[in-house]
């Protein structure tokens, strides 16, 4: 999820299979099937038109994929798959073609994750991590229905990420109900018709109308933390059409829901002291502490001191909502950079508690602006519409505060955010499908690190579990999200790639460690 900054990883972080699914009798939806082959083959027939991929002069990634020889289309299928004949909506593909025909292997369709982030770009970083198998891929990047270029949705939100700690209090919660009414209310006033058909199962069978646009009997995939569980769902609901899948930092499906951080306390605290013994080594550099306990002691008084006045950085005003957040999503990755990263802006924040007004560094200005700033509407709440849309969420907010009040005696810190309310709580209504349960003999690649934060690896091994053909891919020793081609480690690296060259998954769980 992308892997280019923390905002990239904090958008896979909202697709944590952490939560088990709420779905209370009165919202539980009768199961949509598939409609008739026979009732989508105009679709499957559809002609479509390649085209450059750049839309104008500030268009990176198209400007990117023109010059690296790739092609977009656009691919239409139906808004609501029980009513084929009924509106339709459009899909953004670009496809980046195998520079070694004679040896082609098929076709690879890629997601980032998020839940919601654009894919449409993906194949440039992707080649780059194929190695020789790069060469022999048609590399398919493919924005989800609601998402980037695929009929964008956008509720309008005045503040970016949904997430927030529930508070100190009864009061802070009660700010919370709130906040997040008024961004159910926003998303139902600008998509109230589209919001029912925003979710997981569709977005697999726009995937399946567009195989067959391709011309493919099977594809190949590649996905990253809720791109692995779109990739579980589609092998699921299409038996005998993947190839190889390689499904990176995946969860349990079984608990992937609207409440997607719960379960994810104890890695999280086990990186927040890691990272704290790693900043405690370098007090020169960040005067946080001499030791990890020194450490957390700051940590602790930044976040007390955000409960009884909010901090000023630069032009934001930050809570006591906002800042335990920033901690939950900084602790992620053991990389230098990313510890530093977050060292920094904990050594801004601490400053801020004087009460003056501080100004961020790069780290911090980026992660206020996703998280706070109205801009970046377009970004999340296709997130959450998916997460609405994927199953229901108790509706009655004491439900939310009491797991918040147990789980505060347990998890002092991050258990008011896991088990915070959310949007879904005042969605509109509740999923019209449930979501698929996974138990299939699909042949597929997970790759999961043992510390992983967001899609933690006991969620890992349960989807090994649940697909039995599958193998694991072990990435001990280290706290990472998003592991294949972005983590810097040779042997998952190496392993990932000879499978998706041979073909051949190994005959038993393999192990990497960090060096």
């Amino acid at each position: 999820m992308t892997k280019k900054t923390r905002l990239g990883t904090l958008a896979r972080r909202l697709a944590a299979p952490g939560a088990a699914l709420a779905l209370a009798a009165s919202g539980t939806a009768a199961l949509a099937t598939n409609a008739p082959a026979s009732d989508l083959a105009d679709y499957h027939r559809q002609q479509v038109r390649w085209a450059d991929c750049r839309q104008g002069p500030d268009d990176e990634p198209g400007t990117g994929l023109d010059r690296a020889g790739a092609r977009c289309a656009q691919v239409t299928v139906p808004l609501d798959y029980s009513r084929p004949k009924g509106p339709t909506i459009k899909i953004a593909v670009s496809r980046l073609p195998a520079t070694d025909p004679a040896r082609r292997i098929g076709t690879i369709v890629l997601n980032h994750g998020g839940p919601g982030e654009p894919t449409l770009g993906m194949p440039l970083e992707t080649r780059a991590h194929l190695g020789k198998a790069g060469a022999r891929y048609d590399l398919i990047g493919l924005d989800p229905r609601f998402v980037g270029r695929s009929t964008p949705l956008d509720c309008g939100w005045p503040a970016g990420l949904w997430i927030r700690s529930a508070g100190s209090d009864r009061a802070g919660f009660d700010r919370q109900i709130a906040f997040q009414k008024d961004l159910a209310e926003r998303c139902e006033r600008r998509h109230g018709d589209v919001l029912p058909h925003v979710n997981t199962r569709n977005t697999a069978r726009d995937m399946d109308i567009v195989r067959t646009v391709l011309g493919e009997r099977r594809i190949s995939y590649l996905g990253y933390s809720y791109g692995a569980y779109l990739g579980a769902v589609y092998a699921q609901m299409f038996p005998g059409r993947t190839d190889r899948m390689v499904l990176d930092s995946a969860g349990d499906p079984r608990r992937w829901g609207p409440r997607p951080l719960v379960g994810t306390e104890p890695p999280s605290e086990r990186a927040l002291r890691a990272w704290a013994s790693w900043t405690a080594a370098r007090h020169h550099d960040y005067g946080l502490g001499r030791t990890p306990r020194a450490v957390l002691a700051t940590v602790d008084r930044i976040v007390q001191a955000s409960s009884t006045r909010p901090l000023r950085v630069g032009s934001y005003t930050v809570d006591e909502h906002v800042i335990p957040y920033l901690v939950y999503g900084g602790v992620g990755s053991d990389q230098d950079q990313a510890r530093a990263g977050f060292a920094s802006t904990m050594r801004v924040l601490d400053e801020a508690t004087s009460g003056a007004t501080v100004t961020p560094n790069p780290e911090l200005e980026g992660v206020l602006r996703f998280t706070l700033d109205g801009a970046t509407s377009h970004l999340v709440s296709p997130a959450a519409a998916i997460m609405c849309g994927d199953g229901a969420a108790p509706r009655d907010p004491e439900v939310y505060w009491n797991d918040i009040q147990d789980s505060r005696t347990r998890h002092p810190l991050f258990g008011p955010i896991t088990h915070n309310i959310a949007p879904c709580a005042f969605w509109p209504e509740p999923p019209r499908e449930q979501p698929a349960r996974i138990a299939n003999r699909a042949a597929a690649l997970i790759v999961s690190a043992t510390g992983d934060t967001a899609t933690t690896y006991r969620g890992a091994r349960a989807l090994h579990r649940q697909m039995t053909g599958s193998r694991l891919l072990t990435l001990r020793g280290a706290i990472a999200h998003g592991i294949y081609g972005a983590y810097g480690n040779d042997c998952v690296d190496l392993k990932v790639n000879a499978y998706l060259e041979s073909g051949t998954l190994p005959t038993k769980g393999l192990t990497c460690r960090k060096p």
